[in-house]
């Protein structure tokens, strides 16, 4: 399996480096970013999505059609993104578990059974699940469009290139993912809420007898470590 793959790079290849600068930009996006604007990106990349599809399919009808039919499957799509966003997961976690399978062991037999445990995996793990995703299209988003940027710069052949050295780039965007998995975890907003502030403040209390112990006051709570954020499981009160 290649994940720097030589037929994207030489598809293209005919791609202006303003538009290669603004894919490297959105790869390093979600890269960095993936968990902590997940609903931007499910959002947009649904209408996004959506939205070709309506253009292909308005493209039989011709006329101003084409057009209406694009936008409207694009806004529809956009506002069922958030509500479909764990069927997505499911479908992803199912799908990954299936190729993994399929290419470890070709001669698999059930595969089904395989999807839909890489699908219920996907739903009980959605936050890692999620991180892998970004962090993954990221790398491999950011890794083409820089290799297309470089390629006139250096005067080589990124295609070329990639295919020579196929287990360096995968071992590098492998490498490169866990990394972004790390980043998002370690900067992603903690679900445990800071208590509200009382409207009034509290009276003071009266100094205890110096022949009794104060009372200690309870210590702040820590916030959250990375691996908590990861995978945010809170014990029941």
């Amino acid at each position: 399996m290649q994940l720097i793959a030589p037929d994207v790079l030489a598809e293209a290849r005919g791609l202006t480096p303003a538009a290669a600068g603004t894919l490297c930009a959105v790869g390093l996006a979600l890269f960095l970013f993936g968990w902590r604007w997940h609903r931007f990106w499910v959002v947009a990349g649904v209408t996004f999505s959506a939205g070709l599809l309506g253009l292909n399919a308005g493209q039989a009808a011709g006329g101003a059609r084409i057009m209406a039919g694009g936008v409207l499957v694009a806004v529809a799509a956009g506002m069922m993104a958030l509500e479909l966003a764990k069927v997505f997961a499911f479908v992803a976690g199912g799908c990954g578990a299936f190729l993994a399978v399929q290419w470890v062991v070709p001669q698999a037999q059930e595969l089904w059974a395989v999807f839909l445990s890489g699908g219920l995996l996907g739903l009980l793990l959605y936050r890692p699940w999620t991180m892998l995703l970004t962090s993954l299209a990221g790398v491999l988003l950011a890794a083409h469009a820089g290799l297309l940027l470089l390629e006139p710069l250096l005067r080589f052949d990124a295609a070329a290139w990639a295919d020579a050295h196929q287990a360096a780039a995968n071992g590098v965007a492998v490498g490169l993912t866990v990394l972004g998995i790390l980043i998002q975890a370690l900067y992603s907003p903690d679900r445990a809420k800071p208590e509200a502030e009382p409207a009034e403040k509290p009276a003071r209390k009266p100094k205890p007898p110096a022949d009794e112990e104060p009372e200690e006051e309870p210590e702040p709570a820590k916030p959250a470590g990375w691996w908590r954020r990861l995978f945010p499981f809170r014990k029941a009160a």
